[in-house]
């Protein structure tokens, strides 16, 4: 009798974990379906605008460092403070060609693996 009633209660957890799922699949899919573009259209979208905020922020950011470090490096007299100023300038410069070089990257791979095929 006790391994009926546990058997029961358990079809009843599964049967709702299924609903449940189904619900949140079909409402994933109507905000795919609504705008008439798929997950990865939308996903390559967000994508784009995140990098180009990204972008616009370090270059604000890197141009003030910069300037920082460069006026420490003018004023200072302590050579040991002018060396550190110099590395700071250099890894500010490496950093701000690598954020503006991702987006090249991406931009020459993306078509060779267009739709999910490899075309190399």
């Amino acid at each position: 009798m006790q391994a009926e009633k546990q058997k029961g209660a358990w079809i009843k957890i599964v049967y709702w974990s299924l609903v449940f799922t189904f619900m949140a699949i079909l409402v994933c899919m109507q905000v795919t379906f609504a705008a008439n573009e798929t997950m990865w259209d939308r996903f390559e979208t967000i994508m784009n605008d995140f990098y180009l905020k990204l972008l616009g922020i370090s270059t604000i950011v890197a141009v003030t460092m910069a300037a920082v470090a460069l006026i420490v490096r003018m004023v200072s007299r302590n050579q040991k403070v002018v060396d550190e100023a110099t590395a700071w300038l250099k890894r500010i410069v490496i950093t701000w060609i690598i954020l503006n070089s991702l987006g090249l990257i991406v931009a020459y791979v993306q078509p060779l693996i267009a739709g999910g095929n490899y075309a190399g």
